[in-house]
């Protein structure tokens, strides 16, 4: 299956949000970092990030910009008018191998979070698979998300099209979802990851929320047709309500950064990150998994590291 990021960056570049500020040039000397639309988990993070590694090192200036998300971040990062991105697994993957697009030299300053793909409905739903949401409209995130990317995966991989198989919606700000699907405009909302607002604001709703994930047999099909997807776990009591774990694949998303970002700069920020550890768990529980070792783990190739990134992770014993 291959994603023509051409289109969706177009799609996603119509698309009333805070992106028309997005390829602004941070003020003099300040790091500029691209996150989402309102509403997702990237702006979230993105503001959990910046203040932790303030906290830690406070003359570094860092701007959070609005964009679209994942796949504007990846071409914005391309052609330099950011210095860091938000980046979802599945965008980093495509760019990486120049899947539906130009091979992408951007590269990885860390990891951010592990992003398990799940729909979720209200807890009244008749809906307990996903085969009960086939052709009911489904709202799939934001354009430009990089959970629309992992959705179309997730699915392809049990024979089934976001467009041909379910009444697709596609938003134009993250946070409108969850409200769709609350007053029966939306059957599920599809989301990803752990604290994700979509899902805490299902799952905090009056009614409550349910969950649902690929069985184990749609989990081995998925893995086998595109075996970059990580088998990944939603602990239990991750979201109100939810007292069992929940099995799914995903993958993590990541801290990219411009090709040429200054190898010192990203030396720096690395360190910074690493030192900024506690700080960001304490801030956001996702962010716990921002860690140096989890960004060891997850990337599947050391060579997308930024140079800068990897020196940091050698020098504390981390990367061979």
């Amino acid at each position: 299956m291959q994603i023509d990021r051409r289109r969706l960056l177009q799609a996603a570049a119509a698309a009333p949000c805070l992106a028309a500020t997005g390829t602004a040039r941070a003020r003099s000397g300040a790091i500029l970092l691209g996150t989402a639309t309102p509403g997702g988990g990237f702006p979230v993070y993105g503001a959990a990030l910046i203040a932790a590694l303030k906290s830690v090192e406070s003359d570094l200036e860092i701007e959070a910009r609005g964009t679209t998300g994942s796949i504007e971040n990846i071409s914005l990062l391309g052609r330099g008018e950011l210095d860091l991105g938000l980046v979802t697994g599945e965008v980093l993957h495509e760019a990486l191998a120049g899947i539906g697009g130009p091979v992408s030299r951007v590269t990885v300053l860390s990891a951010m979070y592990s992003q398990p793909g799940l729909f979720v409905v209200r807890a009244d739903s008749p809906a307990r698979t996903i085969e009960d949401l086939r052709g009911r409209p489904v709202a799939f995130g934001a354009r430009g998300s990089g959970l629309v990317v992992l959705a179309r995966y997730v699915l392809d991989g049990i024979g089934l099209d976001l467009d041909r198989d379910f009444q697709a919606i596609v938003l134009d700000r993250a946070g409108d979802g969850p409200a769709m699907v609350l007053d029966g405009r939306a059957a599920a909302l599809w989301g990803g990851g752990l604290g994700w607002p979509g899902f805490t604001a299902m799952a905090t709703s009056p009614g409550g929320a349910r969950f649902i994930a690929p069985d184990a047999a749609q989990v081995r099909a998925i893995r086998a047709k595109h075996a970059f997807l990580k088998p990944l776990l939603v602990p239990a009591r991750t979201y109100p309500g939810q007292e069992a774990p929940i099995a799914s694949v995903g993958s993590w998303s990541v801290v990219a950064t411009r090709p040429d970002l200054d190898d010192a700069l990203a030396y720096r920020l690395a360190r910074a990150l690493h030192r900024a550890e506690p700080i960001l768990a304490t801030a956001l529980p996702q962010a716990a998994e921002t860690t140096s070792a989890n960004t060891v783990a997850a990337i599947a190739r050391p060579e997308s590291l930024h140079r800068g990134a990897a020196r940091y992770l050698r020098e504390a014993g981390l990367l061979a």
